[in-house]
């Protein structure tokens, strides 16, 4: 509240300037109506009333409300406001019908959704009219949102990430404030129903379905909306409605059945989904890559814990030898290929050039049979045995480039969930130090989604990528932030990046390279950082998986103090 509470001038400097925007769209705000507390109806549609835009119209449609002061107050508010209309439906048809009805009314470029006893708050729709005539081809727009007790406090605000596609298939992430394009929401069909508690996520998956184009879908970070969280709200508490997500089940199935692509939806603890996609019958080879420098225990935990426990079908094992000299770990690397019978084969190659992580990398996918590349360090433990078909059948579907796994320190603490750009100066990693099984924030930890980068302590992605991008830079970024620029460029080239919690893996981090303590090292690191601010300055500004009112500072997912700057 300390930086988005409007003074008075501001509110009348902002009702001064919407009037001279050069497209003043009409915006319709549906608000199904039923039996609402006389207080909470009172105060949301004030707040359409107060608002600083003023080209708006108010849809109303009560569903056959059997509270007496319903229809006295929804009749008044349309007698001393022409821009707010009002139906009164004959029998009650509950939220999807009753939307719909709402609909019906509306006349505006644009549609906004909103609860019969929730709050906008007034600059709500001047942020969506000043993005919208900055972004003129968009056609869904959403904020941020809050949570406001009876009382008025609010709390619980939820600073989202831009749209990440994969993350939206795990839950209802835009839900408030959204603002769809009139025509497309109507080419969508509008809500359905039989979708009630999930059809506004119903509905949402049939809008992006046909956009094309994820730039037309726009976030505005900012805290617009109010949820009212009172007694028997899904907003304080979802449990109390269960049937919300049997809703989200059925919308989910059938957004994957339009697809035509076959899915196992499972629950995720916090009513929210997992997407588990399949393998093809003949999965394809899968070449891991190991560097390594001596390092036998770490090594030989590492690639047991591959060959004992993975379940994926076809995959085989590079170690590439960077110059060790400890006589048990060459005498590990002279046998290790040759004394597992019926295992996937197992080869070590040579690489007797200094230490460069992206050279040795572009070296073994030189060296590598498969159509799949998975960058290892020497220092990672497998926990399940699947872990390699879930990043591969992620790494398979057509748009994806980089895939990602949860690792954690061997303490059970998160060391890795994605990486978030910026954070840091560079990059650091997303719910770092945070527990095991944790939800992290809004329940991210646990779902699938898109970031700009992951680390390639355990990285998969298609070789024919790999090769398009030219790989690792080996000229500019031997140590460090490496894997950083490469998922920048992969990104570049038009694929989204995506980290999975669903391969889980220990990383005892580094083992083999040694601390960064001598000056040779400092230095190379500092040009290293100089290069990455030089040649990726705008994607260290923003960061779409991460919200410009959380801090860049080493604690992630905290407030800034002040939010950084953000235009539309």
């Amino acid at each position: 509240t300390t930086y988005d509470t409007l003074t008075d001038d501001r509110l009348s400097a902002q009702r001064e300037s919407s009037r001279h925007v050069p497209h003043r769209p009409l915006i319709s705000i549906l608000v199904p109506v039923y039996n609402t507390p006389e207080k909470w109806l009172a105060k949301a549609i004030s707040s359409v009333a107060h608002q600083t835009y003023s080209n708006w119209e108010l849809c109303l449609a009560d569903d056959a409300s059997t509270a007496p002061h319903i229809r006295p107050l929804l009749e008044h508010y349309a007698s001393v406001d022409p821009r707010i209309k009002v139906c009164f439906r004959e029998k009650n048809g509950h939220i999807s019908a009753a939307s719909n009805s709402a609909l019906e009314l509306a006349t505006g470029e644009f549609i906004a959704l909103l609860d019969h006893d929730d709050e906008l708050t007034p600059h709500a729709l001047y942020e969506i009219v000043m993005a919208h005539n900055a972004h003129r081809d968009t056609d869904f727009f959403y904020s941020d949102e809050d949570k406001i007790d009876e009382e008025g406090h609010r709390h619980e605000p939820y600073f989202k990430p831009d749209f990440l596609p994969d993350l939206f298939l795990g839950q209802n992430y835009t839900s408030h404030l959204t603002v769809y394009r009139a025509s497309l929401m109507r080419q969508a069909g509008g809500f359905r129903v039989g979708y009630e508690g999930s059809q506004d996520w119903d509905l949402a998956l049939r809008v992006t379905s046909l956009i094309k184009d994820l730039s037309r879908i726009r976030h505005i970070p900012k805290v617009l909306y109010h949820w009212r969280a009172i007694p028997g709200s899904t907003a304080l508490l979802s449990s109390e409605k269960n049937y919300p997500v049997k809703a989200a089940h059925r919308a989910l199935t059938d957004h994957f059945s339009r697809l035509k692509q076959p899915v196992e939806l499972i629950a995720v603890p916090g009513d929210h989904w997992r997407v588990k996609y399949p393998l093809p019958a003949q999965p394809p080879l899968v070449s891991l890559l190991i560097p390594t420098r001596n390092g036998l225990k770490f090594l030989q935990r590492c690639v047991d814990s591959i060959l004992d426990k993975t379940t994926y079908p076809n995959y085989e094992i590079l170690i590439i030898d960077n110059a060790s000299d400890d006589p048990a770990t060459l005498a590990y690397l002279e046998k290790v290929g040759r004394v597992i019978p019926n295992a996937p084969s197992v080869r070590v190659v040579p690489y007797d050039a200094p230490f460069n992580y992206s050279a040795i990398n572009n070296f073994a996918a030189q060296h590598a049979r498969g159509a799949v590349l998975g960058l290892l360090n020497n220092d990672l433990e497998v926990i399940h045995g699947d872990w390699l078909d879930e990043m591969v059948s992620q790494a398979l579907r057509p748009g994806i480039g980089c895939v990602g796994a949860m690792l954690y320190y061997p303490n059970d603490t998160i060391q890795h969930a994605g990486v978030i750009i910026g954070l840091g100066g560079v990059a650091g990693h997303a719910f770092r130090d945070f527990a095991r099984n944790t939800e992290g924030v809004f329940n991210r930890a646990r779902l699938v989604q898109n970031y700009g980068a992951v680390t390639a302590a355990c990285l998969v992605i298609r070789k024919e990528i790999f090769d398009q991008v030219n790989g690792l830079d080996d000229k500019n970024l031997a140590v460090a932030f490496n894997d950083i620029d490469f998922c920048l460029r992969v990104r570049a080239a038009g694929y989204l990046n995506l980290w999975t919690p669903f391969a889980e893996l220990y990383h005892h981090e580094s083992v083999s390279r040694g601390a960064e303590d001598t000056p040779e090292k400092h230095e190379r690191f500092r040009l290293e950082v100089e290069y990455m601010m030089k040649h990726w300055a705008k994607e260290l500004k923003h960061d779409p998986a991460y919200n410009p009112n959380l801090t860049l500072e080493l604690t992630d997912f905290t407030l800034a103090a002040p939010p950084r700057p953000w235009l539309p």
